[in-house]
């Protein structure tokens, strides 16, 4: 006996489950790691400014924040994806435009 294949919406629940903890994972290693390598035992005639900031702090912390709110644009408007919950999501959506809802 087969198992039954997973719901479409499990599916891509897990899929973006999968992709944000990629970007977090990376965002960690290279954060903690950058910070760790430039940011500790550095003579103070090395570290630089850009913009007010140590350079470790703009390239350790500014940059990859940057980077992960634009990645958190392109996921919320580019790769998520509305699934169709079938009969039972339309028939509590209609209950609720009517004020049919049992709580």
């Amino acid at each position: 006996m087969s198992s039954p294949a997973p719901d479409p919406v499990f599916k891509s629940a897990r899929r973006e489950a999968i992709v944000v903890l990629l970007i977090w994972a990376s965002a960690l290693v290279y954060t903690i790691g950058f910070c760790y390598q430039f940011g500790y035992h550095r003579p103070v005639e090395q570290i630089g400014f850009i913009l007010g900031f140590p350079d470790w702090v703009f390239w350790g912390i500014l940059a990859p924040w940057a980077v992960c709110t634009l990645l958190s644009g392109w996921f919320a408007f580019g790769f998520m994806r509305d699934e169709d919950l079938g009969a039972d999501g339309q028939a509590e959506d209609a209950a609720e435009e009517t004020g049919e809802v049992q709580r």
